[in-house]
């Protein structure tokens, strides 16, 4: 069976981003870990979700909600950044894996959309 990259990559930036927000919780910082927390471990569950979607309009809407989710994700991840609340923790792993999902998604949604 072939590996599923997008799924993979997606679980392994939920376990990120829930370490992420444990350093952010023991910094006191709660609103936007939260915020963090919800929409970076949904990507990945919308991902799952699409595994088992019933048609190929539902496979697309499924990845369409886990990009928004990843692009507001990002959002996150850069006012963390830039308000430095982070403070050791190496942020930019999590932006460059965040990256590549992003590139992922749109890929395999763009492909779909041209085949349907």
């Amino acid at each position: 069976m072939k590996p599923n990259v997008v799924k993979e990559k997606s679980f392994e930036f939920a376990v990120e981003v829930i370490i992420l927000c444990r350093h952010l919780k023991e910094n006191r910082e709660y609103v936007l870990s939260n915020q963090l927390l919800r929409s970076g471990t949904s990507i990945g569950a919308n991902i799952r979700e699409a595994e088992h979607a019933v048609s190929t309009r539902d496979f697309l809407n499924k990845l369409s909600i886990a990009l928004k989710e990843a692009n507001e994700t990002r959002y996150w991840l850069e006012l963390i950044e830039r308000v430095t609340i982070a403070g050791d923790y190496p942020i930019q792993r999590t932006l460059l894996l965040i990256d590549e999902i992003l590139r992922l998604l749109t890929s395999i949604i763009k492909s779909l959309k041209q085949k349907s």
